[in-house]
């Protein structure tokens, strides 16, 4: 397939350009800053611009057959929800309709997986402006009317790629680490573009 991936430099982002590449699929990565990416790939292209500058992101989904976005912002809250927007509404202008994109576990329906530390301390005082960014990403995204999933990880971490963790986490879930990969997360965006079951659906993933 041809994909556009937005975050493209960032934890996750790096890893979902490697494994859709070593999955033979052609990788537009976009980026804002096209130094950021050494990587080179005969099926590896970059295309550099503002993730808020809807013709710029058109760019990068012109001819595309789906788009994965794994934008992330640290602890503001702007980038993942304003830059999502731009991204949709440049996939409208070009009719590209599959939509991949990373939020977090803990938004909507999710928020009873969360314990106590990360209801009320993490997203709820140290990151809240990030955990409201994801909350108004995901209303754009259920509100775009394309072929969208919406993938919930829990914590990242630098473990390795293990395909043990699991998928589609129920809301009363017990025993879990609330920790997962980011090669984990990486290997779960790249198998939504052949995989239709959570199209429409917010699967969360964690150990």
């Amino acid at each position: 397939m041809r994909i556009a991936v937005f975050g493209a430099t960032g934890s996750v982002g790096r890893l979902v350009v490697e494994r859709a590449l070593e999955q033979g699929h052609e990788v537009t990565a976009f980026t804002r800053d096209a130094a950021g990416i050494a990587r080179r790939h005969d099926r590896l292209r970059v295309v550099q611009g503002d993730v808020f500058d809807t013709d710029a992101a058109q760019r990068a989904v012109t001819d595309q057959d789906a788009v994965i976005v794994a934008l992330g912002d640290g602890r503001t809250g702007k980038v993942r929800s304003g830059g999502t927007e731009a991204i949709i509404e440049a996939m409208r202008r070009t009719g590209v309709k599959r939509l991949i994109c990373q939020s977090s576990l803990g938004v909507g329906d999710s928020r009873d997986n969360l314990d106590f530390l990360w209801k009320y301390v993490f997203f709820g005082v140290l990151l809240r402006k990030a955990y409201n960014d994801h909350v108004a990403q995901e209303q754009c995204v259920r509100a775009s009317g394309l072929d969208w999933t919406i993938v919930r990880p829990s914590a990242f971490t630098d473990g390795p790629r293990t395909g043990g963790f699991r998928r589609d986490v129920p809301t009363d879930a017990t025993g879990l680490t609330l920790k997962i990969s980011r090669a984990d997360i990486a290997d779960f965006l790249v198998e939504q573009l052949t995989d239709a079951t959570y199209v429409h659906r917010t699967p969360g993933i964690s150990n």
